[in-house]
């Protein structure tokens, strides 16, 4: 059991997975977590910044267009993987039951979001943890336009990758000392996202509520 633990704390801690698994782990982190119903507790956003901090700094050894290039290789086909499962096992996924890994509010808050934004939901979602990895299943589900969805899918994850590694990179070559600040700037994405996550769910439950109330109104008139 103690084993198990361990190894769910070592996937959630971005720093130990750059400097022990480098550029292959990473990527396959990042394809599970953008389109594997179950990855979408493993970190998104900070591990992104954080490989783009260790590049600068030279503690993880990869050209910067080599690591930009993997991880974004990683981001679209993951959630292509997403949008074939949503496509082809959608029902299956609507029916299971809540788990450890699964919850079907997960499914619902992203409907909300579909709901308030449409496709560009998929653009979005890239800076959402969680709506991130169901946002191309429901897309499957919906069964939306293959050639919308790709195109939202490598615009939405060609500005995830490039801002988030370029800009860790950027900082990690012009201010080396900056990695003796990890946790602190994980604390903060963890922040960032979190407020934004329920922000935009309650705003587009609110949306939803307004728009039911008038769809009433105007039958009773």
């Amino acid at each position: 059991m103690n084993q198990i633990a361990d190894f769910f704390q070592y996937l959630l801690n971005s720093e130990e997975i750059i400097r022990t698994g480098g550029l292959v782990l990473i990527t396959l982190i990042i394809f599970v977590e953008n389109g594997i119903f179950f990855g979408f507790f493993l970190p998104g956003d900070y591990l992104l910044f954080l490989s783009g901090v260790f590049a600068g700094t030279r503690i993880l050894d990869v050209p910067i267009l080599l690591l930009i290039g993997c991880i974004f290789g990683a981001a679209v086909v993951g959630s292509l993987t997403g949008y074939l499962t949503g496509r082809y096992f959608g029902d299956r996924l609507q029916n299971r039951p809540d788990s450890l890994f699964f919850k079907q509010k997960y499914i619902e808050t992203t409907r909300e979001y579909f709901l308030k934004y449409g496709s560009r939901t998929l653009i979005v979602a890239r800076f959402l943890p969680v709506v991130r990895t169901f946002a191309p299943l429901l897309s499957g589900l919906i069964r939306m336009n293959f050639q919308y969805f790709m195109l939202y899918n490598v615009v939405g994850g060609a500005i995830w990758v490039v801002s988030l590694v370029g800009g860790g990179y950027y900082f990690g070559e012009k201010f080396p000392w900056i990695v003796d600040y990890v946790h602190y700037i994980i604390i903060f994405f963890l922040a960032v996202t979190t407020f934004t996550v329920i922000r935009g769910y309650i705003n587009a439950r609110n949306d939803m509520k307004k728009e039911k109330q008038k769809e009433t109104e105007e039958i009773d008139d």
